[in-house]
């Protein structure tokens, strides 16, 4: 874990806070709070890619990670299990579409794969709602978050595009200053 007070976690903080503000009109600091969080997660892969199986193999596919929610007719154990497998397909979903969409059909195309039957904003806002039906005991302070995420799903894919975008100008800073000139 990163901690709360670390750079990267402030500049994600300050991007997404922005974007969702001024441009998408997503002014919950809950939920920038949330998605800045994330963000400062994934950064390592080894928390983007945390899910395994029951067999211990690593789930990248989201179509996997779908039916390893599933406690009824699938192989979670628990609700809690599927609270936490749905939790995760919602924060990937909204990491791959906000910031790599481009990469979704590029994995597809590797290899066969379950997700390529899965739409990404569909699979994302439904995880997302689904957890915030968990309402009760330890979960009930954070139900509403994943509500309002759910229903702001698209705006925030947007808003994390935005991001990208400030992030790759970052990288490039003789094009910021080109473009400061000319201004």
């Amino acid at each position: 874990m990163i901690p709360e007070g670390h750079p990267l976690q402030r500049l994600f903080m300050e991007l997404v806070s922005r974007h969702f503000a001024e441009d998408v009109g997503v002014r919950d600091r809950k939920v920038s709070e949330y998605v800045a969080r994330m963000l400062t997660e994934f950064c390592d892969s080894r928390n983007l890619y945390k899910l395994c199986d029951g067999t211990g193999r690593q789930l990248s596919d989201v179509g996997e990670m779908l039916l390893e929610s599933d406690p009824v007719y699938g192989p979670a154990p628990s609700f809690d299990r599927e609270r936490e497998v749905r939790k995760h397909v919602g924060d990937f979903t909204l990491f791959f579409t906000g910031l790599f969409p481009e990469s979704i059909n590029h994995l597809r195309l590797r290899r066969q794969r379950l997700e390529s039957f899965v739409d990404f904003i569909k699979a994302g806002k439904e995880s997302y709602q689904i957890v915030s039906t968990f309402e009760q005991f330890e979960y009930a302070q954070a139900a509403p978050l994943f509500a309002r995420l759910s229903a702001c799903f698209e705006q925030c894919v947007f808003g994390l595009n935005m991001v990208k975008n400030d992030l790759a100008e970052m990288q490039h800073p003789v094009v910021q200053k080109a473009r400061d000139i000319i201004m």
